[in-house]
């Protein structure tokens, strides 16, 4: 990319809107690149709720254009995109009275539905189903019987987040994109009349800088945008709340529900969300005003969503039932001055798109749900008049893992057999790697060792390790047990039984010696601590210092400074 022709867009930020443009504009036929300053979607991408949803809560505030904009992208993840990744994801709402809000609410899922049914041109999931309160605890057991009179259920999905940052990212590569993670932008490069012409960056794992020039640049960097903007020597732009959002995980035994929940509480919604082995449940939505690199979970957070998930769960939720805990940013658009007064409920969720400096596009606002629309919008923006001429293809262009997704299912059975595999275990590997499991199944053959599960999480096989680091970009142990394979959350010690396994299996396919490998691993194991003796603080400000005890392998540079 920093080549003398250089790019026609370079985009920072490599969280799911940044590998989304970047794949709107390879697909365009751009020379395209795209810079993450730490791994793909370390952000806030790899730490949402994990749901591809409408935004139900948005209808009652009569959001009609937002809900309709992501029914739409939520029915081609489903049916296109990543069919592989995005799983219909059926919902209780338990109701509080019996006839108003049976009503109402009866309305208000029968627009989301309709909604659906038009934005998707077909039904990609069922519509809504009324339930007595005996007809709801026979469907979820473990809902307390005097927190309602009756339910609705409805359909939204569910994703793993940082796994749609991954696929977006290799599918732009694989047509034409230049992704480069552990690279940070220092600094924007400007033209005799102040155009940004693009950028000065450094690879973080060895020092060397580079130049790349690009045509446009287009900041995507959430959290970071007014960061970002003012290297463009211009304190026109957007304003972005950092909001955080904190969620528990809890095993799966311990809440018996076929559907998941969604709560309406005093402060904004909880989902209680079903994956294969565990449940999770939040989220919650306050101003984050520390650093923005390492968001954490305060005792104060944990303890809010024990509470709004006990009001309607029986047997209740006690702090031992728990055994993962996650904490993001949602970066959401700021009316005013940011850092004011404003709550970050109120902060709108759409996306908007404007022209800090000639050459330096900034998206900011939206949700993972919409990030394809975002992109379209991005790139149309940054080309001008000469979008029309170049329209986005993306809504017809399957992600890595979904083309030939429909076939690969049908082998399931015939894997299973030929593997000694349980159907479950075959499940589990197409639903992360869809089409590609003939990929994982290839380093199996090379390496029959492989095909056995990790001893310490034996959900998983060594051989996704190994695909982790040949084919999903993984340069840290932190990169795999956090976004490639999530036992940061989904083990109490936050996969530290599994890190010396694990560093066993990528030391040798990343040229790691001893003392490298040792480094990986004590890291990973101080960042673990680190994060657990954050949750037992109170405030922010405290769980942050808690936090920033553990050092980072691969620091990230003050923007401003050489």
């Amino acid at each position: 990319m920093s080549d003398e022709e250089g790019v026609d867009v370079l985009v920072i930020g490599g969280g799911v809107t940044g590998a989304g443009i970047a794949l709107d504009a390879a697909t365009r036929g751009l020379r395209t690149a795209v810079v993450e300053m730490q791994d793909w979607a370390a952000g806030t991408s790899s730490r949402s709720s994990k749901l591809v949803h409408g935004g139900l809560r948005y209808l009652y505030q009569l959001d009609f254009a937002l809900v309709a904009e992501a029914l739409r992208e939520r029915g081609l993840l489903l049916r296109t995109t990543a069919p592989h990744l995005v799983t219909a994801q059926p919902f209780l709402w338990p109701l509080k009275t019996p006839l108003v809000e049976r009503a109402y609410s009866a309305v208000g899922v029968g627009m989301y539905d309709a909604l659906a049914l038009l934005g998707a041109r077909g039904r990609s999931v069922p519509i809504q189903k009324h339930y007595s309160k005996d007809a709801a605890l026979r469907v979820f057991p473990h809902m307390r019987r005097d927190s309602m009179v009756g339910a609705i259920r409805f359909y939204d999905a569910r994703v793993d987040d940082a796994r749609l940052v991954l696929a977006l990212v290799r599918t732009a590569a694989a047509y034409g994109a230049l992704p480069a993670s552990r690279t940070q932008v220092l600094d924007l490069t400007k033209g005799p009349a102040g155009e940004v012409t693009g950028a000065v960056v450094v690879d973080l794992e060895t020092g060397e800088r580079r130049t790349v020039r690009a045509r446009h640049v287009i900041n995507a960097t959430g959290v970071w945008t007014e960061e970002t903007e003012a290297l463009g020597g211009t304190d026109v732009g957007l304003k972005v709340l950092a909001s955080k959002g904190v969620h528990i995980v809890v095993p799966k035994e311990r809440i018996s529900g076929e559907t998941g929940l969604f709560l309406r509480t005093e402060k904004s919604v909880l989902f209680v969300i079903p994956w294969e082995r565990y449940w999770v449940i939040g989220t919650t939505d306050t101003p984050w005003t520390e650093a923005r690199q390492h968001p954490v979970a305060t005792a104060e957070d944990v303890d809010y969503i024990l509470e709004q998930a006990n009001a309607v769960l029986d047997p209740p939720l006690t702090r031992e039932d728990i055994i993962g805990v996650y904490a993001g940013l949602r970066p959401l658009l700021q009316p005013g001055v940011a850092g004011g007064e404003t709550s970050s409920t109120k902060v709108s969720r759409e996306h908007t798109v404007t022209e800090a400096a000639p050459g330096l596009t900034v998206i900011a606002g939206g949700k993972l749900t919409t990030y394809r629309k975002m992109a379209e919008d991005a790139v149309d923006f940054a080309l001008g008049a000469r979008a029309s001429a170049n329209p986005s293809v993306t809504t017809a262009t399957p992600l890595i893992g979904a083309e030939g997704f429909a076939a690969t299912k049908k082998r399931a059975a015939r894997i299973a057999a030929e593997r000694g595999w349980t159907a479950e275990r075959v499940d589990h590997l197409l639903h992360r790697y869809g089409s590609e499991i003939s990929a994982l199944l290839e380093i199996v053959d090379r390496e029959p060792e492989l095909a056995d599960p990790l001893p310490s999480a034996e959900a998983y096989l060594a051989a996704e390790v190994a695909f982790a680091v040949s084919h999903e970009g993984a340069l840290h142990l932190e990169d795999i047990l956090e976004r490639r394979i999530r036992l940061s959350f989904e083990t109490r010690d936050r996969g530290v039984c599994a890190v010396e396994e694990i560093a066993a299996i990528v030391a040798p396919r990343l040229g790691w010696d001893k003392t490298r490998t040792r480094e990986e691993i004590e890291a990973y194991r101080a960042r673990a601590e680190a994060e657990a003796a954050a949750e037992r603080e109170r405030t922010d400000a405290a769980a942050e210092q808690a936090r920033l005890a553990a050092e980072d392998l691969v620091p990230v540079r003050e923007l401003g400074t050489d």
